[in-house]
């Protein structure tokens, strides 16, 4: 009888092990899935949020809706989308450079290029490591033209930099290469179709 009791004891105990076993795996599994879906939402957002950045500064710049562009100041209307910012920049290496660039019809039309391919990029989550590329490049441009580094501009007057090194434009660059390595394009976003066309299927890159 003591015999008997024991081996219930050791039978019900093994039991309880094995069901542990067996849920814990599919928690884990479960609780992975829904992190993994929830970063895709954020990255999802994310680019969206930065291809409005990109595609409005286009659009108001082209049409002058009073933003960033006043009104009859826009593109369409015979203004210049890289004079005001190239031809006021005041201290860095590259300034004398920005001046000559300031204005020039290659500059406004690879700059306006620029903002709307980035942007329509992001908006349909296509083209991301272009993307990501032509964005970081020009963000780099910007940031050389305000030259957080620097304390003071050209006339001696302060530059009111507030970082030597981290502004918006480096932010903004970190995020286009985060959304294009992270696949961002794939929800919310044409991603899936896209990588799937014979074209970007022969060649990465164009993810």
């Amino acid at each position: 009888m003591a015999v008997h009791d024991h081996t219930h004891r050791h039978l019900g105990f093994r039991f309880r092990s094995l069901r542990r076993s067996g849920t814990a795996p599919a928690s884990a599994d479960a609780s992975t899935a829904a992190a993994t879906a929830t970063s895709a939402y954020v990255f999802a957002g994310l680019r969206l949020l930065t291809g409005f950045v990109f595609l409005w500064a286009f659009l108001d710049k082209t049409f002058g809706f009073g933003y960033a562009t006043q009104s009859g100041n826009g593109w369409i209307d015979g203004g210049s989308p890289t004079e005001g910012f190239l031809g006021h920049v005041a201290v860095g290496p590259m300034e004398s450079t920005f001046h000559d660039w300031a204005g020039a019809a290659w500059a406004d039309w690879l700059f306006m290029l620029g903002l709307l391919g980035i942007g329509l990029a992001l908006i349909a989550g296509i083209g991301l490591r272009l993307a990501a590329v032509a964005g970081t490049a020009m963000m780099a441009l910007m940031w050389i033209a305000e030259w957080p580094p620097a304390k003071h501009l050209s006339d001696g007057s302060a530059s009111m930099s507030t970082n030597p090194f981290a502004d918006y434009h480096l932010i903004y660059a970190v995020v286009l290469i985060a959304l294009a390595a992270a696949g961002a394009g794939a929800t919310w976003g044409l991603g899936k179709a896209w990588a799937r066309l014979p074209l970007v299927s022969r060649n990465r890159w164009l993810l």
